[in-house]
């Protein structure tokens, strides 16, 4: 049986490589070994996936304690969790905002596991654990969702937009979180039309656990891990026009891209050479005018359904 510290280890590392795995593999308009930004390179995910581990063990740790009635879920944090690890993470590398998308599913996704129990072969149980994640959501407050806003200023973001309520650029905005006790699930909730990071938060990760994570599974059963990945990204993309884009390049754009990327699925992605050629052309146009089509929420789901499979057992 696993110790305390030996389970939460065990989930950072899970995540850590989840992490690794996702910037690893060329998807389109995304960073990978062959592909970087203008100020973003491959080297900078990867030390922010290594920054990122005392943060997730934290985050493991203290859904561990919220089962041993050693704190209360209110009393988790996940701001300052998700704040640290950004701050960790900006000092790290100099690639700028990399995986902010990724840690804020993530840090939940980890006391969630924490809270779950390890089953014999492993893995968890995906229900329960969603249960858990539903449950440390929940909890937060408004001092987790002002910890988010500060979390965001040291990311630094690109495609933020404007809003009318609460913007993350309004300086009074954390006072009034404060002041109105608004927490940061019901930050998500005002901000689930058009973010889907925020999305998943506000709906226990639908994008997640019933779409990305079954297909992928069943990609990997079958088929390479960067065959799998890509499909899964660009399935989900398919599925879900990438709110980074929306933001930042209008509805419009964001679904003639979905409607790219399910073409590309039909003609068979990487598996056939019509689709191999038809993902490099959308990549090449992903990639037009300083990457502003760049797929980014895309990929941060996509990574979070990595973590999935490497929680339940997935081994490259």
């Amino acid at each position: 049986m696993m110790s305390s510290y030996q389970k939460a280890h065990h989930i950072t590392k899970c995540l850590q490589l989840a992490t690794m795995l996702e910037v690893s593999i060329q998807k389109p308009g995304n960073v990978s070994f062959s592909a970087s930004f203008k100020e973003t390179r491959v080297e900078h995910f990867l030390a922010s996936a290594i920054a990122s581990g005392p943060s997730l063990h934290r985050a493991a740790t203290r859904g561990i304690a919220v089962t041993k009635k050693q704190i209360a879920p209110q009393k988790l944090g996940m701001g300052n969790l998700i704040k640290t690890c950004i701050a960790d993470i900006a000092a790290w590398q100099h690639g700028g905002n990399t995986i902010l998308g990724t840690v804020m599913l993530f840090v939940p996704l980890a006391v969630a596991a924490g809270m779950t129990a390890i089953e014999k072969n492993g893995g968890f149980d995906f229900s329960i654990l969603r249960q858990n994640l539903d449950l440390a959501i929940r909890a937060t407050t408004a001092k987790d969702a002002v910890q988010l806003y500060e979390a965001i200023e040291i990311a630094c973001p690109s495609g933020l937009g404007d809003v009318s309520e609460l913007d993350v650029t309004d300086l009074t905005s954390k006072k009034k979180l404060l002041k109105r006790q608004i927490s940061l699930l019901e930050v998500c909730n005002l901000a689930s039309s058009y973010d889907d990071i925020c999305h998943e938060w506000a709906n226990n990760y639908p994008i997640t656990f019933d779409l990305a994570y079954p297909y992928l599974w069943k990609q990997l059963n079958s088929k390479p891990l960067n065959v799998a990945v890509v499909h899964t990204f660009l399935y989900v993309l398919s599925n879900h026009p990438d709110t980074f884009i929306a933001r930042k390049m209008g509805n419009t754009k964001a679904q003639e891209i979905s409607k790219e990327a399910k073409n590309i699925i039909a003609l068979g992605g990487l598996e056939t050479p019509t689709g191999k050629e038809s993902i490099y052309a959308f990549d090449k146009k992903l990639r037009l005018k300083e990457n502003t089509c760049n797929p980014g929420t895309t990929a941060d789901l996509t990574a979070t359904a990595l973590a999935l499979c490497v929680l339940g057992g997935y081994r490259p």
